[in-house]
């Protein structure tokens, strides 16, 4: 018996819905909300009742009965650091969401809406692998200041999609393998996934470790420091120059990868310089995560909408491929992710975790 799943993805502006029947998908869309209707609501939490009645109205436009469906799935929110896997949206998780335990995000959304729509049709509702899953080593977590410990917050739902894809395309299970895991986006996070879990990954959130599109990464500290205090800029301003205003964004002008490479083609020698910084600290992550893994790793998974271009397989390869090989599954499915991390605790593949 096949599984009917609707599939809830907000984001700041927009809000993705996919109904999919097992992991086939039967249709989706990206639902727009201007700028001036979600300036009416003085919270994300205050715009639920709103982005509820829109999609319950995409559905009717669908003749999509609701009662039809078997289970919700949210994107996963800004809540504790969690293991990851599939959580039932419990009234625990539920609260935390609301009040938003690592901040306010329109992920956090994801499970509210779905909590009530399965409820409402008493159907199980859950969320998958959101970005604050924290596998962490404890050795891991050391940063050199007690006060500073470093944080797991990344890709978490596409990188362990993709880990998942890769086992089960090899005839092997995801808790069998040891990879590294290099997603690049507007934000880049290079995890170490051994046995199942993502033992070390730069906290993408906060900007560590190699620089992005809109990422500064990891900055010379004295000297971000001595910025802090010149009087010139205030925390926010600093905190933009790090996450939004940083990388390719505060070098070249523009976040698209895509735009970095026209530059390249047509002999621009700084956007060149720019874009080699970029493949070779993306490398360099990369290579301290084999080293995570003792040298071995089974296989080094590219992904990401950056992962598209060719220049991005050949540069990585040419740093890499010494390591182990390299697998390229590009862009991310979000949906499809959220949609199998439903259906393995419905078809009792792995059992629902408790928040």
């Amino acid at each position: 018996m096949s599984i009917k799943s609707l599939i809830i993805n907000p984001g700041s502006t927009s809000t993705k819905v996919g109904v999919f029947e097992d992991e086939t998908l039967l249709f989706e869309e990206t639902l727009r909300h201007p700028t001036e209707e979600i300036a009416k609501y003085a919270s994300i939490i205050d715009q639920k009742d709103f982005r509820k009645q829109i999609i319950l109205d995409f559905l009717k436009e669908k003749n999509c009965d609701v009662h039809s469906l078997d289970v919700i799935v949210g994107r996963g929110g800004l809540l504790k650091p969690i293991p990851g896997g599939t959580y039932a949206v419990s009234d625990e998780l539920l609260a935390d969401l609301k009040k938003g335990v690592q901040g306010q995000h329109a992920s956090n959304l994801g499970g509210i809406l779905a909590r009530e729509i399965g409820d409402a049709i008493g159907k199980p509702s859950y969320i998958v692998d959101p970005v604050v899953v924290d596998e962490l080593t404890d050795v891991a977590r050391i940063s050199g200041m007690p006060e500073l410990p470093r944080r797991s917050i990344f890709h978490a739902l596409n990188q362990k999609a993709v880990a998942r894809r890769y086992a089960k395309e090899h005839g092997t299970t995801y808790d069998a393998l040891n990879l590294i895991v290099i997603h690049m986006g507007g934000g880049v996070s290079v995890g170490a996934h051994s046995m199942g879990k993502v033992v070390d990954v730069n906290n993408i959130l906060d900007g560590e470790g190699c620089f992005s599109p809109e990422r500064a990464g990891t900055v010379p500290v004295g000297d971000l420091i001595k910025m802090c205090f010149s009087g010139k800029y205030t925390q926010q301003e600093i905190y933009k120059k790090i996450c939004g205003n940083g990388g390719f964004n505060a070098y070249l002008h523009t976040n698209d990868a895509r735009v970095v490479e026209k530059m390249v083609d047509e002999g621009d020698a700084y956007a060149k310089l720019i874009q080699d910084a970029f493949y070779y600290q993306i490398a360099k992550d990369a290579g301290a995560m084999a080293a995570v893994l003792h040298g071995k790793v089974d296989q080094i998974i590219l992904t990401g909408g950056i992962a598209y271009a060719q220049l991005t397989k050949d540069k990585l390869t040419e740093s890499l491929g010494w390591i182990a090989p390299i697998t390229i599954y590009p862009g991310e499915d979000e949906l499809l992710a959220l949609a199998q991390g439903g259906l393995r605790v419905v078809t009792g593949e792995e059992e629902a975790k408790v928040y």
